[in-house]
């Protein structure tokens, strides 16, 4: 191995692919020789924001990285470091000229990793070079021109992976380096209800929504289980990056005015609102820890560890809501109306802050994206005061969208052998029913464990009141003049339809 050697670094995070990849493209064209690396970080590893469920899907996903880096007779360096101590092991080999990687709209310690990276770059004459992600953009203070840079990025020409003849470094020069540091196992659990990473999968998954699993889309959207199969299912994809936004997108632009096109011009629409949430988390990081509007920081309330026990592990005695629940710690999956429905039950019946609720479920979501999660749980929660209030009533919701109780019957087994009308409400049989049935409330499934009316009618009024507080309605009007179209994006927008 020639010592001192200058390369350059692809350092992967969120954009586990190959193709589509700026950072890749970059370092492709650089001409210099380059390493690919996955640095599992500590400071993620123990954060109580993962679960093991990520880092099995990454895991999964490297591996069909390597698959296709077979041919170039290489694979991603993975280990166990953080990211500066990585780079100092490898210098002891080459020296480094340039890292190519995306800007990570991630949580707080992933920001703060960053600065320390930037010092340490500037330290050791490193270049650091960032490419926008998705379309979203840092540092800016408006949506001036948000949309149509938006659509701009999406309609580029796809990045084709094609490096040079033995410009990637070799499966032996990588494992050289691996012998000095803390090489990780890319094995993963093989029996679970989880969906597995890797760009071939991702292509599998979406192939099948464009040919066929769309023509139900719009339909099924709300529904707890049709949704599992009508729904595109690739969120997990994209929120770990074995797809690009840019390529569903234009994907999904080259069919959705066939037959059946109008769902698909729904998706789309709602790969708009995804990076319009996480463009807003980049401008508003406090999202993390607070409410984006400052009105609601004064709201208070009583912590249960009982209540929020028995909402984690579906145990509260609310049918849907516990389905909702047990279905997504084991397979990791929800679909957006039950999201919000348990989030709402959490923040509105329970009457927890929604805080308590954020490492749990971003454990629990396979997808999680943190410029999804924290927008979503504040606007699920009331606590935006420019969206509407919606408190959910899992009992409507659960005869509308799960009129038989198929996915209720499905995760809460203690209720299979009732009638539909009870397994929606089991609380309303009566002593001679539950006699009937063989089922006792309070022994085979738990009694409701609050008034639902009353916590429901609770959190309306001090959530409405508290929406015309005039803090309150002086933040909204700085969150909706920062990030909600202008007048001018407004009327382009309608002219291009005339």
């Amino acid at each position: 191995m020639n010592i001192r050697e200058t390369i350059n670094i692809v350092w992967l995070k969120r954009d586990l692919r190959l193709h589509d990849n700026e950072a890749i493209t970059n370092a492709i064209k650089s001409d210099k020789k380059f390493l690919i690396l996955y640095a599992f970080e500590n400071i993620l590893l123990n954060d109580e924001h993962y679960n093991k469920r990520h880092w099995d899907f990454i895991k999964q996903s490297i591996v069909d990285i390597n698959k296709e880096l077979e041919n170039y007779n290489t694979k991603v360096l993975s280990v166990q470091s953080d990211i500066i101590g990585l780079l100092n092991q490898i210098q002891n080999f080459y020296k480094i000229d340039t890292v190519f990687s995306h800007q990570e709209t991630g949580i707080l310690i992933t920001y703060n990793r960053d600065k320390d990276f930037t010092r340490y770059c500037r330290n050791n004459n490193i270049n650091w070079i960032e490419n926008i992600n998705n379309g979203v953009q840092r540092g800016i203070q408006n949506r001036e021109y948000w949309y149509e840079n938006w659509e701009l990025y999406m309609t580029k020409k796809l990045e084709k992976f094609n490096p040079k003849e033995n410009q990637l470094l070799s499966n032996d020069v990588v494992k050289q380096i691996e012998k000095i540091s803390h090489p990780i196992s890319l094995e993963t659990s093989r029996d679970t209800k989880f969906q597995k990473g890797g760009r071939t999968l991702a292509w599998k998954y979406a192939n099948t929504f464009f040919n066929e699993r769309h023509k139900e889309y719009m339909f099924h959207i709300s529904k707890p289980e049709l949704s599992r199969t009508s729904c595109s299912r690739i969120s997990p994809y994209l929120a770990w990056g074995n797809l690009s936004v840019r390529e569903v997108f234009q994907k999904g632009e080259q069919i959705k005015n066939t037959a059946n096109g109008k769902h698909i011009g729904a998706f789309l629409s709602r790969l708009r609102w995804q990076a319009h949430f996480i463009q807003k988390f980049e401008m508003e990081h406090i999202m993390e820890e607070a409410s984006i509007n400052k009105g609601y920081h004064k709201l208070k309330k009583s912590i249960s560890k009982k209540y929020q026990d028995a909402w984690k592990s579906g145990q509260t005695g609310f049918p849907l809501v516990d389905a909702c629940m047990r279905c997504l710690n084991e397979t990791g999956y929800l679909n957006f109306r039950m999201r919000a429905l348990t989030v709402s039950f959490f923040t509105h019946i329970l009457w927890q802050p929604w805080q308590d609720a954020t490492t749990h479920l971003s454990q629990m979501f396979l997808d999680f994206e943190p410029g999804i999660h924290f927008p979503q749980l504040q606007m699920q929660a009331g606590e935006t005061g420019i969206n509407n209030l919606r408190i959910y009533n899992p009992v409507k919701n659960g005869i509308e969208h799960d009129e038989d109780a198929v996915f209720i019957k499905k995760w809460v087994p203690e209720l299979r052998k009732l009638d539909t009308v009870f397994a929606h409400e089991p609380y309303l049989m009566t002593p001679l029913e539950q006699q009937l049935h063989h089922f006792i409330l309070g022994e085979d499934y738990p009694l409701p464990i609050v008034d639902i009316k009353k916590n429901r009618r609770k959190a309306s009024d001090v959530l409405w009141n508290l929406k015309k507080n005039s803090n309150v309605i002086k933040e909204s009007n700085r969150i909706l003049k920062r990030h909600t179209l202008t007048n001018r994006n407004i009327l382009l927008k309608h002219k291009g339809k005339d």
